[in-house]
């Protein structure tokens, strides 16, 4: 299971889990953002590496038009991906 939820603030919060199967779905709404934006990813359970490549592509795309992402109430594990994988100097983080 995989959903985006909008929370009305602007912020798009990620549930579940963003794998291979879902990356296409993740890229789709992605794809939508313009300038800054914010990811919650307090109920988001586990990302693989076709989740992070999916995050990455967005990441430099705004990058390029002067925004970028900011992932927001990231859990422990989803954070120990980030640093083992270096993407925790890639994106603005704010830890759960």
């Amino acid at each position: 299971m995989f959903e985006i939820q909008p929370d009305g603030t602007g912020t798009l919060a990620f549930v579940g889990r963003l794998d291979a199967a879902q990356a296409a779905k993740a890229q789709a709404a992605l794809d939508a953002l313009t300038g800054a934006a914010r990811l919650d990813f307090a109920k988001l359970e586990y990302v693989s590496s076709a989740g992070l490549g999916v995050l990455l592509k967005t990441q430099k795309r705004l990058v390029a038009a002067g925004g970028g992402l900011t992932l927001v109430r990231v859990n422990a594990h989803i954070m120990d991906v980030f640093r083992y994988s270096g993407f925790d100097q890639l994106f603005q983080i704010e830890p759960a």
